[in-house]
């Protein structure tokens, strides 16, 4: 499969300011894979070394901080070779292992010619832990579920990729792509972009098997939950990952604690969302009170809403059969609005170096799906799921900051065009968010 995250790898390679690598990322998305294919293309040899298999190995980095030691250790442990700037060195499954963390910062500093990359599942949960970390000597990257363009190119439909990526001009699109990609984007609503989903549908056309591939991550997860230090918070982790479907078929999406248990309040529950967020498994979205910068200093902290790190897991967590995205069922009909701003945020997230957020107001109420910072300008973004225009919400947005608004931006079914300030991107073309909105500005 074709992992377009390949490139930044490469430009990590070739950095003249490399540190060591820290690849973040849920479980099951790809991490190792990506590694040792990354090795296996630009490396003479990989030397790959598996924490979770070999316990022994973190016996090198408990008795000893120089790196040469170690290195001497798992050769011979491993009967790899290493050799500077010519062999990738992974380490895997590191986020039980603070000591193999805390070596990256003497890799860093007295042997900065070994490339060596770090993945592991629940990173994310081991970094937010208060231990000795290298802060400063390494570098972070995330890796995140197949994007609708890695799908198409899994697919075998690596023509419609290229149209999409190479459409220069804000204009509609022809029918001959519009109608395939259309039904491809019902398939992705299916599939998600979880590599081992993916290709139980591209290369089988099985959708027990990718139905049975989504279940088994859903329940690797869930079996992970029982990993937090505090073993009183596993029943409200699930409770919490378990009422994101509801969450997120409310009219009004913002994250009630009360769904998740009748009486439930914020501070029983707020460190189980917290390990969530950490875990990578979902995102957390803040409402935002006006379209100023620093975003951050503009969130309300107590509202915000929840999304999943993947729409097919989100559609499987629902319980909703593939069947349902036959025309005309109802219960598609009903969960697509989730489904459809669930895809949107997946792709918004991996394009902007800020977290999206949301906007409302109660009295009278208005809501925008999202606002994105790109540069140091934001912009508002409705979702729609249908070719369903009326954007009464983005209109009362222009209304009250019209200073602040150069480009409102509308995911629909609708075809792409720029109608004065608005532009409508067919929801296919999500992934391409970040360059037609330097198009339309270019425009205006």
């Amino acid at each position: 499969m074709e992992r377009f995250i390949l490139n930044k790898l490469l430009n990590w390679k070739k950095s003249s300011y490399r540190k060591p690598l820290i690849l973040k990322g849920v479980r099951q998305v790809g991490k190792t894979w990506i590694l040792k294919e990354f090795g296996r293309c630009y490396y003479e040899n990989t030397a790959y070394f598996n924490f979770d298999e070999n316990e022994e190995y973190k016996q090198f980095f408990d008795t000893t901080k120089d790196v040469n030691r170690i290195l001497q250790n798992l050769m011979l442990a491993s009967g790899q070779k290493i050799v500077p700037e010519k062999t990738l060195i992974i380490f895997d499954e590191v986020q039980d292992c603070p000591k193999v963390i805390n070596s990256m910062k003497y890799f860093c500093e007295n042997a900065p010619q070994y490339h060596i990359a770090c993945a592991g599942s629940l990173l994310g949960i081991a970094l937010a832990r208060p231990s000795s970390f290298p802060v400063g000597k390494v570098s972070f990257m995330q890796m995140d579920p197949m994007t609708f363009s890695e799908f198409l190119i899994a697919n075998g439909d690596e023509s419609l990729a290229e149209y999409l990526e190479h459409t220069d001009a804000i204009e509609p699109i022809p029918n001959a792509f519009f109608n395939p990609l259309y039904e491809k984007l019902k398939m992705y609503y299916v599939t998600g972009g979880m590599p081992e989903s993916v290709l139980m549908w591209t290369k089988a056309r099985d959708v027990p098997a990718m139905q049975e591939a989504l279940s088994d991550m859903i329940s690797a997860y869930e079996r992970d939950f029982a990993k937090h230090p505090n073993i009183s918070e596993f029943p409200k982790i699930s409770m919490v990952w378990k009422s994101i479907p509801s969450q997120l078929a409310r009219e009004n999406k913002k994250f009630i604690y009360r769904v998740v248990k009748e009486g439930a309040r914020a501070r029983e529950y707020e460190n189980a969302l917290q390990w969530l967020v950490d875990a990578r498994l979902v995102h957390k979205i803040y409402r935002s009170s006006a379209p100023g910068l620093p975003m951050a200093a503009y969130d309300d902290l107590s509202a915000f809403k929840i999304y999943l790190a993947d729409v097919g897991l989100l559609r499987r967590l629902a319980q909703l059969s593939p069947t349902a995205f036959g025309e005309g069922n109802r219960l598609f009909t009903e969960f697509k609005g989730a489904l459809t701003e669930n895809f949107v945020l997946q792709t918004l997230i991996t394009q902007f170096e800020v977290a999206p957020r949301y906007w409302a107001q109660s009295n009278p109420p208005y809501e925008l799906d999202f606002l994105i910072q790109r540069e140091n300008d934001i912009f508002p973004v409705e979702v729609k799921s249908e070719a369903n225009l009326s954007g009464k919400s983005l209109k009362k947005f222009k209304e009250l900051f019209p200073h602040k608004v150069k480009l409102r931006v509308r995911f629909s079914l609708d075809n792409l065009k720029l109608d004065d300030d608005m532009l409508n991107i067919p929801l296919f073309m999500a992934d391409q968010t970040d360059r037609l909105i330097g198009m339309a500005l270019e425009q205006l």
